[in-house]
């Protein structure tokens, strides 16, 4: 095996699910510029979820349609001249 290929900085980083607010604490070497103070007093870097095992729907059990990026919105801004002019 190759030496001295893996990273040395790792670091307690907080993973947020931002669909239901829950976070889990990971030892990682992700770059963040946030952070987060949590109940126990200590700061660290945050990197912010979509979804996570907390909030899919194969580990819930439970379908939710979520629409954070904002997709159906972006889509109706963009055809929506096209959508007027089919009305006409």
């Amino acid at each position: 095996m190759k030496k001295d290929i893996h990273p040395q900085t790792y670091r307690p980083v907080v993973f947020k699910d931002m669909s239901n607010e829950q976070y889990f604490i990971c030892r990682s070497t992700t770059a963040t510029r946030e952070t987060i103070k949590l109940e126990d007093g200590k700061e660290y870097p945050v990197v912010k979820l979509e979804i996570s095992n907390s909030s899919h729907p194969f580990f819930t059990g439970k379908m939710k349609l979520m629409d954070t990026a904002g997709r159906v919105d972006k889509f109706m801004t963009r055809y929506k001249s096209h959508m007027d002019k089919k009305k006409k």
